[in-house]
């Protein structure tokens, strides 16, 4: 390691933490430790209907894929957790979605500090920039490169963070100093194993994507299976149960940045009256908007039924007659449990 690496390895850490990176580490681009686990997972179906995983499975199995030539790998954390979990009229909604969708808040910062690599590096020098919508295993190079531990609730876990931050990734073909993994400091705690509503981990470090409720409110299109409904409870859209559970989050910091701070939440009632143009002018900012007007109003049906609150049947009648079918039928569910017994 020449003195000329460590002087640019120290701009660049400088560099984005002036971009407004809480943390940052820098790794090798080597094809990730879990390699194998990830190609497992996916043939074992528990991507379920995520296919892009294994469309671009080769890809994420090696970061030159991505960028040929590619020697170094920044990592960077930025924290999203607001002191208070979003709540309204009984529904929750993810931490991480509280704000302007995360995707455009890092994504010109990240941008900005691949650019910034290479001019600091010299001609010929080749970077990109990822966030989780690029064909990367950004947790796995994240980890690799000291960032945090991949906890056995499969987040990434930091010892002065937690796991309510951002990954952003940076392939450069630039020489960096590289920082060390860090261990595992799950020990023998099972607090996020044992916590889940719908018990999705198949076992530590295991997550079956077809069980988990963040998953079934955001990524999955149609109609929830019946016998998993009534453990999604409140939630809306997402889940932070085996984060909160997670005692490296006990002392968790709060994000600072205020692109990230939640605005007012919305009710489940008022979602059921929105038509589409309503839907994008509302959420089309925001994380929100990956669910599309389907599965949020499905969302929203689901928790109206779980709250065993009568005062929404109105609004629920309604909905069974909306033109989505994928709606309606929620709302006629959610009508049904609302008149059985108590």
């Amino acid at each position: 390691m020449t003195l000329t690496t460590l002087a640019l390895t120290s701009k660049v850490r400088e560099r984005a933490l002036e971009l407004g990176f809480d943390r940052v580490a820098v790794g090798p681009a080597a094809p990730p430790a879990h390699g194998s686990a990830f190609e497992g997972w996916l043939d074992a179906g528990y991507a379920g209907e995520m296919s892009y995983l294994a469309r671009t499975r080769d890809q994420r199995l090696d970061p030159a894929r991505l960028l040929p030539g590619a020697r170094s790998v920044v990592a960077v954390a930025m924290l999203y957790a607001s002191p208070e979990p979003r709540e309204s009229s009984g529904a929750r909604i993810a931490r991480y979605a509280g704000g302007r969708d995360y995707h455009d808040v890092m994504r010109p910062r990240l941008n900005t500090l691949a650019r910034f690599i290479e001019g600091a590096a010299g001609q010929g020098t080749l970077s990109r920039a990822a966030v989780d919508t690029s064909p990367v295993l950004e947790r796995d190079l994240a980890a690799a490169a000291g960032l945090g531990w991949i906890g056995k609730n499969t987040n990434l876990i930091g010892p002065d963070l937690g796991s309510y931050f951002f990954i952003g990734i940076v392939l450069t073909t630039a020489e960096l100093d590289v920082d060390g993994a860090q261990p595992d400091r799950c020990g023998t705690c099972r607090a996020c194993l044992d916590a889940c509503p719908t018990q999705a981990f198949v076992g530590p470090y295991v997550l079956d994507a077809r069980r988990c409720i963040s998953y079934l409110t955001i990524e999955h299109r149609g109609s929830i299976a019946e016998d998993l409904r009534p453990a999604i409870g409140d939630w809306l859209f997402g889940c932070d149960v085996c984060q909160d559970v997670c005692p490296w989050n006990r002392r968790a910091p709060s994000a600072s940045n205020p692109e990230l701070a939640p605005g007012d939440p919305p009710t489940a009632l008022a979602l059921l009256k929105l038509d589409e143009s309503e839907f994008r002018s509302h959420f089309g900012a925001t994380a929100l908007s990956r669910t599309k007007r389907s599965g949020l109003l499905r969302n929203a049906a689901i928790v109206l039924g779980n709250s065993g609150d009568p005062a929404a049947r109105p609004e629920l009648e309604r909905a069974c007659g909306d033109t989505d079918p994928t709606v309606a039928e929620a709302a006629r569910w959610a009508l049904e449990k609302l008149q059985l017994p108590t």
